[in-house]
């Protein structure tokens, strides 16, 4: 029998950082813009004036202290709200190209892999940058790995979908080794001007390498027991751009053509359905909640990992058993998981379990849990 182990790990983060009272103090700039405009109408109770934001609405609705974006100076200039990145001819690297490849030397380093060893590359994400070619032969082809690659979406949940695709086909013994990138630019589909999600998200990529464990080298190695994917159709989050917005003459920069949600909805709707997955997962592995020594779960909301944490193990967790890294990152996104599993298991063992679990829009969840060797 096969298995399959993690052997490797990277993290991009862009270099600019933007903290909570940076983010309000534009987005009350704005406000007060448009309520100066709009005074007469606000003034005849025509229209409802806008409300600030504040750093502590922020924190207490969501654990977010801060995020790291590819660019502040866009977002944080009242007149444009929304980053400013150049637009690369087709002979230049593609934005997302680049973060994926500066994570995926990482965990290539870390694997002790040389990247011609590499037969599958996924690059898994909530949004790419263009329809085609697809990204993952892109960053094949800049890191010089062998074999094929292919680009998946499944919002949120992008890399634990990945991860289950890439172990299956490293268990089939159609390749031996599967690289996995997750390069999220999260700012470039969020409404800055939306006093509800305007601090959601941040930009990051992670990387992770797989192999047969009967070829791994790594110092540290995590196989994985098992993987449990589930989907469920909902409109409670969601991002209409697409390429038939301009056949259906439909306006490009509507609000639509970003991410929007439900946010009431998606916590009543989705943290049942994610602990259900992974205490089912677990039960599947002849395994319990209590055989968990580490929860690295999507980092969305701290209200919500609380919450799927308790359900899962039986009481809170510590900081340590479900480690927070959105009060930094964010939302990544498919990456936010990820970089929690990728900053947050030094101390673990050799028997140690623990599972990787991400979800969101679709909707859709992914569990990989995984043995520290």
């Amino acid at each position: 029998m096969t298995h399959v182990v993690i052997t490797g790990t990277g993290l991009y983060t862009p270099e600019h950082a933007i903290d909570n009272a940076a983010l309000v103090a534009a987005f009350n700039a704005w406000v007060d813009s448009e309520n100066e405009q709009h005074a007469g109408a606000i003034a005849r109770g025509e229209r409802e004036p806008l409300a600030h934001s504040s750093s502590e609405f922020i924190e207490k609705a969501s654990g977010i202290k801060s995020r790291y974006v590819l660019d502040a100076a866009g977002i944080l200039d009242p007149q444009r709200m929304r980053p400013k990145l150049p637009q690369r001819g087709n002979d230049e690297p593609s934005i997302q190209c680049e973060m994926a490849t500066a994570a995926a030397r990482q965990a290539l380093a870390a694997a002790k892999v040389e990247a011609a060893d590499i037969e599958l590359v996924i690059v898994a994400c909530s949004n790419l940058e263009r329809a085609y070619p697809a990204m993952a032969v892109e960053v094949q082809q800049a890191l010089g790995t062998s074999g094929y690659g292919f680009d998946m979406n499944v919002a949120c949940s992008s890399a634990t979908f990945a991860l289950e695709t890439a172990a299956n086909a490293i268990a089939s013994g159609s390749v031996k080794r599967a690289l996995v990138v997750n390069p999220e630019i999260c700012s470039a589909h969020l409404n800055f001007r939306d006093r509800d999600s305007h601090f959601i998200f941040g930009d990051a990529c992670t990387a992770v390498v797989l192999e047969n464990s009967a070829i791994a080298v790594a110092d540290e190695q995590f196989e994985i027991l098992g993987t449990r994917l589930v989907t469920q159709f909902s409109n409670a989050i969601r991002n209409n751009a697409g390429f038939l917005n301009r056949v259906t003459d439909s306006d490009p920069l509507a609000l639509d053509k970003l991410f929007v949600q439900e946010g009431r909805r998606v916590f009543r709707e989705v943290c049942p359905m994610v602990a259900k997955l992974i205490t089912d997962h677990l039960a599947s592995l002849e395994l319990a909640g209590g055989d968990l020594k580490r929860m690295w779960l999507h980092q969305a909301n701290r209200h919500m990992n609380d919450l799927i944490a308790r359900k899962v193990l039986g009481y809170d967790p510590s900081e340590t058993q479900a480690p927070i890294i959105l009060d930094r990152y964010a939302n990544t996104s498919s990456a936010g998981s990820i970089i929690a599993f990728h900053l947050h298991r030094e101390a673990l063992v050799e028997g140690d379990i623990g599972v990787i679990c991400s979800f969101g829009a679709g909707y859709s969840a992914g569990s990989v849990v995984i043995r520290r060797l």
